[in-house]
């Protein structure tokens, strides 16, 4: 009767073993998505929402511009037009609070926000927001509205200040 309980003992042991390294294998050795680095380019602060962050510089890609995971990107295509993007789920998760004439300081220079617009995502004129201006802008953009999954949503956020 000890033998059995010995044995019994020995088997359970041996099942709670396997289950949790089972479990490790499958759970502790999934691949992770590495954290992507970024070549800092610049800095963004709002103060008014406590938000600082690490800026990139993006590039067009397939006619498209890839956001970054966790740091705003940059992208200058006109004459005094700085488009500054993110997104709403990382870094401008309290964009939502800017108010007109609040400041806005990127790369040491200071703006205030005199325009702010929430717009079905196919209302977007990139073009409009892309061109040159005569004074020295830049428009914020991030997602806003219905969250449709894959980091998008039905609306854009967008800041213009200068």
């Amino acid at each position: 009767m000890e033998l059995r309980k010995h044995l019994s003992f020995k088997y359970i042991a041996v099942v709670v073993y396997f289950v949790c390294f089972a479990a490790y294998i499958i759970i502790g050795l999934q691949p992770a998505e590495a954290a992507k680095s970024y070549a800092v380019s610049g800095r963004l602060n709002i103060p008014e929402i406590g938000l600082v962050s690490d800026v990139t510089t993006v590039e067009l890609e397939d006619g498209t511009l890839p956001t970054p995971d966790t740091i705003v990107g940059s992208f200058t295509r006109a004459t005094n037009k700085t488009f500054l993007f993110g997104h709403q789920s990382t870094v401008f998760k309290d964009l939502d609070k800017i108010e007109l004439e609040d400041t806005i300081i990127y790369n040491n220079k200071t703006y205030k926000v005199y325009k702010t617009e929430t717009l079905p995502t196919n209302e977007i004129k990139m073009n409009k927001l892309l061109k040159s201006e005569k004074t020295d802008t830049i428009v914020i953009m991030t997602c806003a509205g219905e969250d449709l999954g894959n980091k998008n949503s039905t609306h854009r956020l967008i800041i213009w200040a200068s």
